[in-house]
């Protein structure tokens, strides 16, 4: 008994989308814990709503957190409407290794003598 060649196709398609499932979960399981581990009080954060503030506490058993947005406004928000943590221009570069000689903002890298 031959076997379907259509059957096959569906089985390795199948097969494809359940491991291109399994690697974006994980990639975003990753993800969140990273978040989480920068999530300390101090951090310079952004919520989903586009409000940048300074995260004064998170309550892992209410899932709340509290940020400070200007000083003496406090807010508080559910823990997982935080969106990133914030951090400075000069250590996002350190981090993907690019210095301040390296990028020219005006594109005289290319320049020729």
């Amino acid at each position: 008994m031959p076997i379907d060649p259509l059957i096959l196709v569906m089985l390795a398609v199948l097969a494809l989308f359940i491991f291109v499932q399994f690697r974006s979960t994980k990639k975003r399981r990753e993800e969140q814990e990273q978040l989480q581990s920068k999530m300390v009080p101090g951090a310079e954060v952004m919520t989903q709503f586009g409000v940048f503030g300074t995260l004064l506490s998170v309550d892992e058993e209410k899932n709340e957190a509290l940020i400070e947005t200007t000083p003496g406004t406090v807010i508080r928000l559910h823990r997982q409407t935080i969106l990133k943590v914030v951090e400075d221009e000069t250590e996002a570069a350190e981090a993907d290794g690019v210095s301040d000689a390296d990028s020219q903002p005006n594109g005289k890298d290319d320049e020729k003598h």
